[in-house]
């Protein structure tokens, strides 16, 4: 049978671009060599498309090493990005952080007709922005911490002023966090004024508009949906970090942070939250799928949304296709998944198109 060409997107503009080249190189590796021919298509730190063309008698295992080593760039040619359709039957972005999960790169592929892996313009967009996703949830009757958005303008005209605003109405410690932002990057628990004003200067390197939140003494607990119109949640998993949250480090740097799977919950507050996660997903207009990250806050077991992530990790060590391989499908049959997610998604809009 003819092989569809997949073109597996990574890299991008965002100071998540290392972790994109993980998660592709093991994208690559696992996905079913015997029905998907792969196009290797990467985004340079600079935005810069190229094409990763390997040397003759090499294959899949060549690309994914030179990825983690981050040579690839060193086997590439330059690409114009409006070829991928010459090039390509179907794109799966594995990519995080601005520029790419957050509607753009999405907003490009319906734009020149292409089917792809993952959420819609709109969901990713919601998704990416914490802000917006928060006033989304608070709309729809969602449970969420309290937070409040804080503008760099601000900040400059009167940083004190800002300080004392927070530490009045949702007091040390907060999370101080870019908007716009994933991967912990950018995030600090501030315990009092002096790193509140440290955490904002760090936060403000990455985005003009920063979320504050009250700190909850909670677990974090995470759900994996995958699907369309009909969208379901594998079992739940728990992050318990070391040190005081989850930050970049933990997740990508250092192996003392442990993830258990299942999570230790009672059958009742664990359908509680997957059919949170799942009502979630609706709400952003997701497809395709996502990982939603939750706190369930200790000595009460009351459960806040933390936030929605529509390009999650994608290692074979990460939670989302980790929580999927619990629930009884593969690494593999994962991605193809995905991959007939965003067929199904193509093919109901192009009707929907043909009866106008």
């Amino acid at each position: 049978m003819n092989k569809r060409k997949i073109a597996v997107v990574f890299g991008g503009r965002s100071s998540e671009h290392d972790v994109s080249l993980m998660s592709a190189a093991s994208v690559i590796r696992a996905i079913n060599k015997e029905r998907y021919e792969l196009v290797y298509l990467g985004i340079t730190r600079a935005g810069v498309w190229k094409r990763l063309v390997l040397p003759a008698g090499e294959g899949p295992a060549f690309a994914a090493e030179v990825l983690e080593k981050g040579t690839w760039q060193d086997y590439s040619e330059d690409f114009n990005m409006s070829d991928i359709v010459k090039v390509a039957d179907f794109a799966l972005p594995i990519i995080h952080g601005p520029y790419c999960e957050d509607g753009k790169l999405q907003g490009f592929f319906e734009t020149v007709g292409i089917p792809y892996g993952g959420c819609g313009v709109l969901a990713s967009a919601l998704a990416m922005d914490k802000l917006a996703a928060k006033d989304v949830f608070e709309k729809v009757g969602f449970p969420i911490c309290k937070h409040r958005a804080l503008f760099k303008y601000k900040y400059d005209e009167d940083r004190e002023k800002a300080e004392a605003s927070v530490a009045r109405e949702l007091g040390y410690p907060c999370f101080v966090k870019p908007a716009n932002m994933g991967s912990s990057v950018g995030i600090t628990k501030a315990h009092d004024k002096k790193e509140f004003f440290r955490a904002c200067d760090l936060a403000f390197k990455f985005d003009k508009r920063l979320i504050i939140e009250e700190a909850i003494n909670a677990r974090e607990v995470e759900a994996a949906v995958l699907g369309n119109e009909h969208p379901e949640a594998a079992v739940l998993g728990e992050i318990i970090p070391f040190g005081e949250f989850y930050t970049y480090e933990s997740k990508y740097e250092d192996e003392r942070s442990v993830l258990k799977i299942p999570a230790e919950l009672s059958p009742e507050l664990t359908e509680e939250i997957r059919e949170l996660a799942v009502n979630a997903f609706r709400a952003i207009d997701g497809e395709g799928y996502a990982r939603i990250d939750f706190f369930v806050e200790k000595g009460t077991d009351k459960v806040y949304i933390n936030e929605i992530n529509t390009l999650p990790g994608f290692t074979k060590i990460s939670m989302f296709p980790m929580l999927w391989e619990a629930a009884g499908l593969s690494y593999p049959d994962t991605i193809e998944r995905i991959i007939e997610l965003g067929y199904e998604r193509y093919y109901d809009q192009n009707n929907r198109q043909a009866m106008l």
